[in-house]
């Protein structure tokens, strides 16, 4: 069950009053969370951030393998500092949630980022959910694995950093074949929820039947302000994941007018509609036809003005805004 956001009748803060906001997250050195707090701080809001740990777990070590007293320690720290000047607390994924729920003093706004609620913690997830004031979800179908009242607000995307620019320079600064054509695998093929063994066998049934070189090129463990090189450099994102909530690499991709081929995971179903030229496939037959397709398109991308009208972080900041005085209104 989802709710439209609908604003209180009384300001819960008065306008000239900055909302104070105390941020609980797994890391603070998340691309998308430094993003989310970013767009709140263009609205006036004041944002304190308190993270598990100081240090980020490695490239391949998950968060939620840290030692569960990382998370108990942080427990203690977070009812304390919930005793500060703070108009609400706003807990950043699920592992984190009971930090939020059981502290005595503030308003809670949770949002669950997928895997939280779609892994292996998802009853705790779902738990503290049911604790909160107002609970964030990424897309339709988490919404509905949590069947409660909730906000669908994906991640949004920084616009100015992911945008169109020449391909041939793009490539040329990679050292990227001019003449091949690539297709984008985001993320590293270790992952396992990312499913790369599907999308080698994907391209490599588009690659008999595509007349000219056809690369599969994985990125992974590159800093994020590089990531918008490659998808100008690329032709084509391919994401093949097991699941998704709300994936980033798409609409990052979309806004720089590169095409999308997508398993029907997460909302990518939402960001792909209206888009040209993209495709969703279930099969794997769906992904090879909708990859050869967009292969073949000469049809000129129209991604980035959806990005624009409905994804940019600066619209997603806005709705979290909304969300957080109906929690204020609450109490």
């Amino acid at each position: 069950m989802t709710q439209q956001l609908l604003m209180p009748e009384d300001d819960a803060v008065q306008d000239d009053e900055q909302l104070r906001v105390l941020n609980l997250v797994t890391s603070r050195e998340s691309t998308f969370f430094r993003q989310q707090v970013r767009s709140l701080e263009d609205l006036g809001v004041s944002c304190t951030n308190l993270a598990v740990s100081a240090k980020r777990p490695k490239t391949n070590e998950k968060t939620e393998n840290r030692p569960v007293t990382d998370y108990i320690r942080f427990f203690g720290t977070a009812t304390k500092e919930s005793f500060g000047e703070y108009d609400l607390i706003h807990a950043n994924s699920g592992l984190i949630a009971p930090a939020a729920v059981f502290q005595p003093n503030l308003p809670v706004v949770l949002s669950l980022w997928g895997s939280d609620l779609m892994g292996r913690f998802g009853p705790m997830s779902k738990f503290c959910a049911r604790r909160a004031d107002e609970v964030i979800v990424m897309s339709e179908e988490m919404a509905e694995l949590l069947d409660q009242d909730c906000h669908i607000i994906p991640h949004g995307v920084d616009t100015e950093r992911f945008k169109p620019m020449d391909k041939a320079a793009a490539r040329a600064e990679l050292g990227w074949n001019q003449d091949e054509t690539y297709v984008l695998f985001p993320y590293a093929a270790s992952k396992g929820v990312k499913n790369y063994p599907r999308a080698e066998r994907v391209v490599d049934a588009v690659r008999d039947q595509f007349d000219g070189t056809l690369n599969l090129q994985t990125v992974f463990r590159v800093p994020h302000e590089q990531m918008p090189l490659y998808m100008n450099a690329a032709d084509v994102l391919l994401l093949t994941s097991h699941r998704e909530g709300s994936p980033n690499a798409t609409k990052e991709a979309l806004s720089c007018n590169t095409p999308v081929v997508s398993a029907a995971v997460g909302d990518v179903r939402d960001q792909l509609r209206g888009v040209s030229p993209s495709a969703v496939g279930e099969t794997d037959e769906e992904l090879v036809d909708g990859l050869l397709s967009v292969l073949e398109s000469k049809q000129e991308p129209n991604a980035r003005e959806k990005v624009l009208r409905e994804m940019s972080a600066d619209r997603m900041g806005e709705r979290i805004h909304d969300v957080y005085e109906l929690a204020l209104a609450k109490r």
